[in-house]
């Protein structure tokens, strides 16, 4: 059992929470808690290490630990859990594991595919949230262009609950994204307050990709003269910006009840 935090093995997982660099150097992310490892391993993600602390895992994440196959089982004591624990409440677990770095390519649509395509997102935290609201929607991808933030950044993991696995999560560049909607007849609906229509006058039951841009900037010119409709939510209030993940809810489910929540 592992029970200093100057041990060689904590002192890298403490390097690969906090710097990309190491991340992409090794190969490496990083997942906390039972229910974000199971939902990992259920959409084929590679784990290479699993750290616990036995004093604190509850006898059923025991089991499903104890049925895990990974090659590098460590314990830790409950000190040493608490050092590298990202969030609280996480279980007494961490694991190490393979990202899956996919691009446009790899994506194999169903008809009328709907897609949600963040332009260069920020802040992880919205990341994880935006990426909560495709999984509650079902969609069929989200499109990073031009990520300002590593996907895999362990607070996107976290605030995702462990949703940046339940469906494909791509990167790409905005004119790479755009050439591919057009390429596979997907309609771009770019949002933003220079909009003449509402989101809910727009059909969006066919193949859709709706695009948001980041909180700070909105969408950037290439995407407000290259999308094929530009559409908005009515702001009643006195301000006129909206929480991005908010946003996109509300356009994604008008979409979805448009479609009979298929």
């Amino acid at each position: 059992m592992i029970t200093s935090a100057q041990n060689p093995f904590i002192k890298n997982l403490l390097l690969l929470q906090d710097k990309p660099r190491a991340r992409r150097e090794q190969n490496l992310l990083i997942i906390e808690g039972i229910r974000e490892i199971s939902l990992a391993i259920a959409a084929g993600f590679e784990l290479t290490s699993l750290f616990y602390a036995p004093s604190i895992v509850n006898e059923h994440d025991q089991n499903i630990i104890t049925a895990i196959t990974v090659s590098g089982r460590i314990e830790i004591s409950a000190e040493v859990f608490a050092r590298i624990a990202y969030r609280e409440g996480s279980g007494g677990v961490i694991a190490l594991a393979r990202p899956k770095r996919l691009i446009l390519r790899d994506l194999n649509l169903k008809p009328d595919p709907l897609i949600l395509v963040l332009e260069s997102v920020e802040k992880p935290g919205n990341l994880g949230a935006l990426l909560r609201t495709a999984d509650a929607a079902n969609l069929d991808a989200v499109i990073v262009c031009d990520p300002q933030t590593d996907i895999y950044n362990p607070n996107a993991v976290r605030s995702s609950v462990g949703c940046i696995f339940t469906l494909p999560v791509i990167t790409a560049t905005s004119q790479e994204t755009i050439d591919w909607c057009r390429k596979n007849k997907i309609r771009t609906f770019g949002t933003a307050l220079t909009a003449t229509r509402f989101y809910h006058e727009t059909g969006l039951q066919q193949s859709a990709a709706i695009i948001m841009g980041s909180e700070a900037n909105g969408l950037s010119n290439t995407w407000l003269e290259q999308a094929d409709e530009l559409i908005k939510i009515p702001m009643m209030g006195k301000i006129d910006s909206m929480n991005v993940s908010a946003s996109a809810a509300i356009v994604l489910f008008e979409a979805k009840r448009q479609r009979n929540f298929r």
